[in-house]
Formats: structure tokens, C-alpha cells, sequence
């Protein structure tokens, strides 16, 4: 019987490289995918591209990972699926074209697809009537049409496939779906149609318990991170399908964990609806799933089942927000929360004479209340008991200069503020932000393209 094993090599932009390249040595795996975007990750990198036209993908993955065992990839016939080429596929495919050509790789298929970014049909899709509503609040699109850095929607797995049918040892792609990665060489290797809704649920599920790389193999694990074994060398899980049957397993001699809860942890992530979680390829029902543990570091998923696809994509486009100035000071016991509250108190006191007229601003205190916000414990023996608290603001508007007032007021509260404090992270500084609009576009007003280029 026919079988499959995939591994997920990178869980985001800045992951580490090395259970990649532990995978392609020591794995048994005919695939590797390589997810290198997050939501937010195409705005910074068109932002890096408007500064310098070479840049806007992620270098990481041939300077770490093809740098490393790229060759040897090849050599051992692992095909490799990865988005790193972000805003700028081009600038990534004459990046590995370099590195091939360096490595005496003659005959290295170079598969890309492009199609994703829709900026320049914005003005059409408007003028068809399409409003872009956003997800997650009430707004007018056009007030931001003049702020957009990118606008990229979130293809599947159907390029990405073309390109593997090519023969392309390597596929480059900018923002398709996560799960996409893996979803394409398994749908190209069992030939699966593109309305054969269950195996490409199981497929795109197979891609999302491998698209977050080691948090899918006891990394940022609940439920027993204790007995995760060698994190320092821990492995990225890998997928292995049959036409029947469906398993999560990892490469022998690395760390790491799968098990029944560390499978089931990835398996709900990012899941909204269980009966109905929603991806470019298929609506995937994992509401009656199993997961059932074989023997150490093998679990089977079973009963993944799917729907027909949504009519419409996922469409992400960042823009510039505004501006912001995080500025921060460190206080000891004892007492370190009042004393930190009291010199935020100052602070704000010397803003309102200063006449700062800020969008937001927002008060948390580190080791407090900075990650739990409301519901952290404010008893009073919690406060009294603090080794040390650091005092955060954060200040938020559309006028750069109003960010800029708060500044120079940080560091004199060393001296002329309540004892104990200490100034770190060097001055601070204005930064931009950038928001995410997220929204949905046509599945049709996309011009999807798989390429070839051989060394």
C-alpha cells in the first residue's frame, strides 16, 4: 500500500532550523513543508521591500535550511513546499536559483506560484460592488485605500500541486494557507480530486497538525511540559497517510513528544468551529474525530470528514495604523507595584500639562498584570510579595508627535521619582503600527500561476 510521510519543517518566520534539517537527515519522509507567514508577517515584509526592491521574502529558509541540507534534500528525492516567498516570490526563487547553481545542483526544478497578492485589482472589486467587509468590526474600506502595504489573499493547495505535477523539487509560494504546504503533495500523490471532500479534510488536517512545526511535537505543550523529553533537540512532527489510514509520528534521535493530548492540543488550534473549520480547499468536519495513541510517539487520526468549499478566500491586507512609543521602567521590593503605579501617575500628570493628545494609552504593569489584564490577582498579598514590577506604558496615536512626548520624560524618573527604579532597553522610540483588515474576496478574482525554473 501506498504511503505518504510529510514533515513540517517550519512553524513561523524565525523558527528554528534545525528540526528541519534533522528531518531531511534522519527522517523517512518523501516531503517537507516549511510555513513561514503569519497574519502581520507580509506587511512587515512588503514594508522591508519598499526600502529595498531585493527584499520581502524570508531568506531563513535558503541561508538556514537549503544552506544546510538542501542538497542533500535533493539528492534523497524530498520534495520541499514552502511560502517563504512572502511579498517578493521572485526575489526567493533567484535566491535558491543562486544557491543551486553554487552547489552544482544541474537539473534542480525551481517550482513557484503566484496569484495571491491582489493589490492592483482592489479598484475593480470596489467598483464591482465588493465591499470588504471586515471580520472583526464595523468600518469603511475605502478609509484605508490610500494606507495599504499589502493585500494578499490566502490560496489553496491547487498551484502548489501543478508545480509538484512539473516536476519542481521546490515550490515557492506567497500567501497560500498554511495547511496548503502539505495538503498539495499528498492530493498529487494519491490523485485526489479536487471535490473529493473527505481525503482532502484529512489532508488539510494532516498539513494543520504539522503547519505550527514543533508546537505540534510537545513544544508550548499544556498538558505535561514537564515530561516533554530533550526540548533542547526537539523534533518536528511528520505525517504519514495511506488511502486508508491517517498517523503523526516524528524522526528517530531528536526530542519531543506524540502523544493522545499533544496531537489534540494542535488539533482544536486556531479551530473556531469544529463542524466547520473553514479553509481555501474544503470545510473541514472534525467534530467526531478520534485520536488514538499506537505506541510511543505514533498517534492515528481518524473520521476527519468534509464539506465543499467556501465560495470566497481569506484576504489579509495590512496598512499603516498609526504610531506608538512603548516606554518602561523596572522597580524592586519592596513595594515595587506602588511605586511603579505612582511614577505612571506622574508620568500621566506630566503629559496632561504637556497637552498630549493620545488615541490610547495603555497602562500594564510586567509581572503583574501585563499578560492576565483583568483577571490578573490584585489581592493585596500578591502585591505585597512582588520581587519586582516593571511599570509599561504604551501610547498609541495617528500623530507621530504626540507618541514623541512622552520620551524624554522615562528616564529622569531614575532620579526624580520614587526609589528604586532602573532604566533599561535604552531610550525609547517612536515605532509604526501596522493593523490587519481581515476580509474576503472572490475566489474568481484571483489569477492563480504555477511556474517552472531549472538550474
Amino acid at each position: 500500500m501506498k504511503k505518504i510521510a510529510i514533515g513540517g519543517g517550519q512553524g513561523f518566520w524565525g523558527d528554528s532550523p534545525d528540526a528541519a534539517i534533522h528531518m531531511i537527515r534522519e527522517g523517512c519522509i518523501q516531503y517537507m513543508g516549511c510555513d513561514y507567514l503569519a497574519e502581520l508577517t507580509l506587511s512587515i515584509m512588503a514594508k522591508q521591500q519598499l526600502k529595498d526592491p531585493a527584499k520581502g521574502f524570508a531568506p531563513d529558509f535558503v541561508t538556514r535550511i537549503l544552506k544546510e541540507a538542501g542538497k542533500e534534500a535533493w539528492q534523497k528525492k524530498i520534495k520541499i513546499c514552502t511560502n517563504a516567498g512572502g511579498m517578493n516570490i521572485q526575489g526567493c526563487v533567484d535566491a535558491i536559483h543562486t544557491f543551486a547553481k553554487s552547489q552544482d545542483m544541474k537539473g534542480y526544478k525551481i517550482g513557484y506560484v503566484t496569484g495571491d497578492s491582489i493589490r492592483e485589482k482592489i479598484p475593480k472589486l470596489l467598483k464591482d460592488g465588493w465591499t470588504f467587509p471586515n471580520f472583526d468590526y464595523d468600518g469603511d474600506f475605502h478609509e484605508i485605500l490610500d494606507k495599504i502595504y499589502n493585500c494578499n489573499a490566502y490560496i489553496g493547495h491547487e498551484g502548489i500541486e501543478e508545480a509538484l505535477s512539473m516536476g519542481a523539487d521546490v515550490v515557492v509560494t506567497g500567501r497560500a494557507a498554511d495547511s496548503a504546504l502539505f495538503l498539495a503533495p499528498l492530493a498529487y500523490e494519491f490523485g485526489w480530486a479536487d471535490d473529493d471532500w473527505d481525503n482532502l479534510a484529512r489532508g488539510i488536517m494532516a498539513g494543520h497538525l504539522l503547519e505550527c512545526g514543533g508546537q505540534g511535537a510537545g513544544g508550548n505543550y499544556m498538558y505535561d511540559w514537564r515530561g516533554v523529553p530533550q526540548m533542547d533537540e526537539l523534533g518536528f512532527p511528520i505525517a504519514e497517510l495511506t488511502d486508508d489510514t491517517f498517523e503523526v509520528t516524528k524522526a528517530p534521535n531528536c526530542g519531543g513528544i506524540i502523544c493522545e493530548q499533544s496531537v489534540k492540543e494542535q488539533f482544536l488550534y486556531e479551530v473556531h468551529d469544529p463542524a466547520n473549520y473553514l479553509t481555501p480547499d474544503v470545510n473541514v468536519d472534525i467534530s467526531n474525530s478520534t485520536i488514538t495513541q499506537l505506541g510511543p510517539d505514533r498517534v492515528r487520526v481518524g473520521n476527519v470528514k468534509g464539506k465543499p468549499r467556501p465560495d470566497t478566500l481569506k484576504l489579509c491586507v495590512g496598512y499603516h495604523k498609526g504610531w506608538k512609543t512603548v516606554s518602561m521602567l523596572s522597580f524592586a521590593w519592596p513595594d515595587a507595584y506602588e511605586k511603579a503605579k505612582y511614577c505612571a501617575d506622574v508620568i500621566m500628570k506630566k503629559m496632561m500639562r504637556r497637552g498630549m493628545k493620545a488615541d490610547d494609552i495603555h497602562i500594564s504593569y510586567i509581572g503583574l498584570n501585563s499578560l492576565h489584564l483583568g483577571v490578573a490577582d490584585m489581592s493585596e498579598e500578591a502585591l505585597k510579595n512582588l520581587n519586582e514590577c516593571v511599570m509599561r506604558i504604551a501610547v498609541f496615536s495617528e500623530d507621530k508627535n504626540e507618541c514623541a512626548k512622552i520620551i524624554p520624560e522615562i528616564s529622569p524618573l531614575q532620579l526624580n521619582g520614587p526609589p528604586g527604579a532602573s532604566f533599561f532597553g535604552g531610550r525609547a522610540h517612536v515605532q509604526e503600527v501596522m493593523a490587519l483588515w481581515p476580509t474576503t474576496v472572490p475566489r474568481d478574482a484571483l489569477d492563480i500561476r504555477a511556474h517552472i525554473l531549472e538550474v
